[in-house]
């Protein structure tokens, strides 16, 4: 815990400074850790140097579901978990927290982004190669711009998730045992009155808000795709 006090000490001094260079030296004020275990594609439990250990959700990407109880196994949701390994597993790591994003979120992780040790940063290698998507939580993050390229470059690309391929024949639901689920209606993917959803099951804007109107927004919003209430639903989607 004494580590990550002295980065968000390190942190506030620089907002207090309120430098035009802040991007830079915010990328300064960050901590090593090492990865003890990869949960799935964008949350992970470190260890900081003064041995403390933290569950992290990374900020800025969201991978399809594979251990939520309430949600089943999504489209590509074991490649990302895999990939996430093959990226992570015990690896010496740099953490970096983001003021805009506070320290954590409403289940109590810790909020970071993930520096590998050959450079790259974690989320943004996850986009790049077709294994996540951007995620913005209410209020815009420090490399969203970079993210929202990097997933750009993939889409263009038909890499990962974004492969034409990748979903095909695909259930969104491999334990189902019982019948399968009624047909949702006609152009849409998914129910809308059916069970939850969020931004990450919609490759588009058109697409999510379709989908949000449909199950009652802007007056409801059952499946909270609208974070800020303006009645526009995953704005961060292409």
């Amino acid at each position: 815990m004494a580590s990550i006090t002295r980065l968000l000490a390190a942190l506030a001094l620089l907002l207090t400074l309120g430098c035009s260079t802040a991007a830079a030296q915010i990328a300064d004020a960050t901590t090593p850790a090492t990865v003890v275990r990869v949960v799935d594609g964008d949350t992970v439990h470190v260890q900081l140097a003064d041995g403390t250990s933290e569950t992290l959700r990374l900020i800025g990407i969201d991978t399809p579901e594979v251990v939520d109880p309430r949600k089943p196994v999504q489209c590509y949701g074991r490649e990302a978990s895999a990939h996430a390994h093959e990226l992570l597993d015990g690896q010496a790591v740099t953490l970096e927290l983001d003021p805009s994003q506070g320290e954590r979120d409403k289940y109590g992780r810790l909020l970071a982004y993930v520096w590998l040790p050959d450079g790259r940063n974690f989320g943004e290698t996850m986009l790049a190669e077709g294994y996540a998507y951007e995620y913005t939580y209410d209020e815009p993050y420090l490399y969203r711009d970079q993210f929202l390229a990097a997933q750009q470059s993939a889409m263009d690309a038909g890499l990962g998730l974004w492969a034409a391929e990748a979903c095909v024949g695909w259930t969104d639901d491999v334990t189902a045992t019982s019948e399968p689920a009624p047909a949702p209606p006609e152009g849409f993917r998914y129910d809308p009155a059916g069970r939850d959803r969020d931004c990450a099951d919609f490759a588009t804007h058109a697409e999510a808000q379709a989908f949000y109107e449909a199950a009652g927004g802007p007056e409801r919003d059952p499946h909270r795709l609208d974070s800020d209430r303006n009645g526009l639903a995953c704005e961060t989607l292409p």
